[in-house]
């Protein structure tokens, strides 16, 4: 009987799990992005699940680099609202369109860590671990909050000189 309780447990929390499927199958004990950022040869040919806001989008000839500010992934994997230690490059082979993939989307990426590149933010050389693609989810943006209700205190029953029960007359 306990046999069948556990086993009964563990298919539904199975199904409860919700990462979409291009996201699996990367080790739970992948190193964040600082940890490569600080030492990125130690880390080469480690496969990673990475995940944040795309700062910028750099198209060439045969490839595109996505800057990414990292954020600690939820349980789905998507980013979540507390950082990863600083930013990392997402290497795309092909072309990414710099409009569908716009400053600000959420963005989660799988695949091998493969360096290390020295760039500049403002006047200060940024070293940005590097993550070749192999799969990854661009999270659909959040839908806009609908507007607040404006609230009429006049409006109403109990706010209105014509309610029955305020003015005897009435009936």
């Amino acid at each position: 009987m306990r046999v069948f309780v556990a086993l009964i447990t563990t298919l539904l929390l199975a199904g409860c799990a919700n990462m979409p499927e291009a996201l699996q199958g990367v080790p739970e004990s992948a190193p964040m992005p600082a940890a490569v950022r600080a030492d990125p040869d130690a880390f080469a040919g480690e496969r990673v699940r990475w995940g944040g806001r795309i700062v910028e989008v750099e198209n060439t000839s045969g490839e595109t680099r996505i800057a990414v500010l990292a954020r600690a992934l939820q349980g789905g994997g998507r980013p979540g609202d507390t950082t990863a230690g600083g930013r990392f490059l997402a290497r795309f082979e092909g072309f990414v369109d710099p409009a569908e993939y716009a400053a600000g989307r959420e963005i989660t990426v799988v695949g091998e860590v493969v360096g290390a590149e020295t760039r500049r933010i403002g006047d200060y050389p940024y070293r940005y671990p590097v993550v070749a693609v192999e799969r990854h989810v661009l999270w659909a943006e959040p839908a806009p909050a609908p507007p607040p209700r404006y609230y009429d205190p006049w409006y109403g029953p109990y706010y209105s000189p014509f309610y029955p029960h305020r003015y005897p007359w009435y009936y």
